[in-house]
This record gives structure tokens, sequence and C-alpha cells, in this order.
């Protein structure tokens, strides 16, 4: 055995010591943070084993009911939403927990409550289980400003207001991705050490990008300033090289991609779907505040994606996200149609 090679993967900067070490920072923090995050980690590791034994277990037929956003739930969203939400409750750091699962919020009993508000879609793209496309969970964390009995208020609020976001992609590597409003980070498991080492630090979006990212089967359905912007992207009027598309079909390694490599990630509202098909609170504000902590943009075709104010816990909302030029020039196009009328 090479001893010295294993002495050497000791001193890994793990999500666990990156968190302390933020912490630290904060000398009147008393890691109430720290804890939660340590149990959503937990959470994706629980996650992540289920979905590579999904095959095997048997877990990927259908659990026979339907969630309340009309989709069949296949028996893994069931199981990571009740993953989820024991470890976010046995955290003792939540007081109301939304899921794309259930229909109403959930209020933590008082005696296991603590400040934090978190949203979270538990099993992102498990439509996709079956193929063995990549998956995610996605999460966004508020935190209450003064302590009183918690209300779907509490998280009614716009994304500039969340204290942190992340998702965790369950593909051909388990890859956390954070941001806890000083830039972005990304963690992959080891499954030798059942850990999340850092892989990724300091994650910063091009600011141009040669890809796209949109479901063109849409296409009779978009508004004018969509159709023109990928019309744009394939037949480029300056004479630079028209980009690329690249569609999952999975948010999450969708955005991860666009996060890497640049580029702009589209779901716009059509005629049949005005708000677009992505919600609010767990898929548009998470991947909005990684986007904009990563140097990008993220915009829904009206105002900037953040700032939006949701009335309802499963709202929708279109999506323009990704490199910061990118996004420039759609919202560019939207401004020229609003002048226009």
């Amino acid at each position: 055995m090479d001893h010295s090679a294993d002495a050497q993967r000791t001193d890994l900067m793990t999500i666990t010591r990156f968190v302390l070490n933020e912490q630290s920072k904060h000398p009147e923090s008393r890691g109430d943070f720290t804890i939660l995050l340590n149990h959503i980690v937990l959470g994706c590791k629980f996650v992540c084993s289920s979905v590579n034994k999904a095959g095997l277990a048997k877990l990927i037929g259908l659990a026979g009911e339907t969630n309340i956003q009309g989709e069949e739930q296949k028996k893994l969203d069931v199981l990571s939403n009740e993953v989820f939400i024991k470890a976010l409750v046995s955290s003792g750091r939540t007081c109301i927990l939304v899921s794309e699962e259930d229909e109403d919020a959930i209020i933590v009993e008082p005696s296991k409550r603590g400040k934090y508000c978190v949203v979270f879609d538990p099993l992102d793209g498990s439509s996709n289980i079956d193929c063995g496309v990549s998956i995610g969970t996605i999460f966004g964390i508020y935190t209450l400003a003064d302590v009183h009995e918690p209300t779907i208020k509490d998280v009614l609020r716009p994304g500039k207001k969340m204290v942190a976001a992340g998702y965790c992609m369950y593909g051909s590597s388990c890859t956390l991705v954070l941001s806890t409003g000083a830039g972005v980070n990304g963690f992959t498991l080891d499954p030798s050490l059942g850990e999340f080492i850092l892989t990724h630090p300091g994650i910063k979006i091009p600011n141009k990008g040669k890809i796209y990212s949109v479901n063109e089967g849409n296409a009779k359905h978009w508004d004018g300033p969509t159709a023109a912007y990928v019309e744009r992207c394939k037949f480029p009027e300056d004479g630079s090289s028209p980009k690329s598309l690249r569609y999952i079909g999975s948010m999450v390694a969708d955005v991860h991609r666009t996060l890497l490599y640049g580029g702009i990630f589209l779901y716009p509202g059509d005629k049949k779907n005005p708000n677009g098909k992505l919600r609010v609170l767990y898929e548009v504000f998470p991947m909005s505040f990684l986007v904009e902590q990563a140097g990008g943009q993220s915009f829904t075709g009206k105002e900037r994606a953040l700032d939006l104010i949701p009335t309802k816990l499963h709202e929708r909302s279109p999506v323009f996200l990704g490199s910061y030029d990118d996004v420039e020039e759609i919202k560019a196009l939207y401004a020229a149609e609003a002048k226009e009328e």
C-alpha cells in the first residue's frame, strides 16, 4: 500500500470542513446553518445511493399516485421527498418546508423548530431515471427575520432574500453545487470516503457562451423575442459561428453545464403555458441565485428573476439564465418588443 498517498487524501477540503471554515469568518455564528447544511448533505448522499440502486431495487416503477403538478410520481420521487423532509426536520433548524411533491407547506412542530425555511425539489427530472440521464435535488434557504409562528408568507419572498441555494446532481458522478452568497463552489462525492470533496472552487460562468439550451419542440408556441433569439443563435447576423444546441430536459443537468461552459438556458412562457413550466420557489430562484453568484444573469422576460415576488407556493415563471452577455441579448429583444407596444 502507498501510505504516503493515503495520508495525502486526508488533507482534502471536504464540504464539512469548507462550511466550518466559512462559519469561522462569522464570530457571532452559533453553527445552526452548518448543522442544517450537514443534514442536507446527508439527504443528498442517501438519495445518490438510492438513485444508483434504482434499477436493481425496482424503485423505478410508478408509485401509483399523481403529485400536485399532475405528474405521475415515481417511487424514487416519493422516497427522496421523505428522505429530505426527515433530514430537514431532524436538524432542528427549520420551521417551514416547501416541497415540489407536497401541495401544502410543512410547518415543523414547535419542539423541533429553528429559524430556516427550506424550499426544495427532491428529485428534479425524475422522468429521466429510466434512461440513465442525470437528475438532481434543488434547494433554496430563507431565514426568519424574527421569532414568530411560521406561515407561508415566510417563503413567499423574492429570491434575492435567500441566504443560500444549491443543487445536487446524480449523474456520472454525484456533484453538489452550493452558494451561501459569497460565490459558487462545487463538490464531488468520493464514494470510497463517503465525503463531498471541493473539486470546483469559485465557479465563474463565462461572460459569453457557445451553447443555447431550449426545448425546440415548443417553437411554434413561442413569443416573438424568444423565436428571434433562437433564430439569431442558429443564424448569427454578425457573421460569427452559430451556437450549438444542447438540451437534456433535466434542469439540474442543463444548468450545471451552463454554469461550467457558459451559454444560455431558456424555458420561456408560450401559448400553451404562458408562465412556462418551471416553479419559482424551488427551481427558478435557487438556479438564478447560483447563476448570479457565478457572474451570470437570470431574467423572466419582464424582470430580474430574483426580484419576482411569488404569490403561490407552486407558482411558475418563464426563465432565461446563463452567461451575462447572452442574457443581455434576450433582455434587449424583450425591451424592444415592449417599446413597440
